[in-house]
Formats: C-alpha cells, structure tokens, sequence
C-alpha cells in the first residue's frame, strides 16, 4: 500500500511540473515594440511604471493573449508608458460578467 502511495504522489508531483517564476520588467526603459515582443515571448509579465499623476509605482500582469487569463477573464486592451511611447498598446486580463460577457 505504501508503495502506491508513494508512486501516486511522485506521478502527482510530475505532472504538476515546476511552478513558472513571472517576469517583471520596468516599461519606460524599453520600447513599446520591445515590451509587446516580451509579452509574444514570455506569454505574460509583470510590468512595472510610475503614476502619471506622480503617486506610487503601479504594476500588472500583461498577457499575449486569452490563452493567459483564468477561464473566467478575457484579454483586454490597455495601454502602459514605454520609452518610446506613452500609450503602449497591450492585453491584461479582465473578469468576464454579465454586463461584459467576454
């Protein structure tokens, strides 16, 4: 009995693989088209930037696409500041509801 407990937690263990770390990143050091390849690339990072009303630091998770949202979100168009660009078009994830079924 032992030993197929054992093996059902190494095949849990297997199966659930290593938890992947997210990236962060600041925008305004980078272009907007370096960013958006991050995201292409990476799936989703962390962005990080400063208010533009001179308040705290604000971050979020931005995604390539809805494949990186929870089943309930969808991917949303915003826009974050870059080097290059104050309005950097990107996606992150919103909660779909009924007056936004997404």
């Amino acid at each position: 009995m032992r030993i197929i407990a054992a093996a059902l937690i190494l095949t849990v263990i297997a199966i659930a693989g290593p938890a992947s770390a997210i990236s962060r990143y600041e925008s305004l050091g980078k272009t907007c088209a370096s960013v958006q390849q991050l995201i292409a690339g990476e799936g989703a990072v962390i962005l990080r930037y400063p208010s533009s009303r001179g308040g705290p630091v604000l971050y979020d998770r931005y995604v390539a696409g809805r494949g990186q949202c929870d089943i309930s979100d969808y991917a949303s168009r915003t826009y974050v500041p870059t080097k290059d660009n104050p309005a950097c078009p990107v996606y992150n994830c919103k909660p779909s509801s009924v007056f936004n079924p997404h």
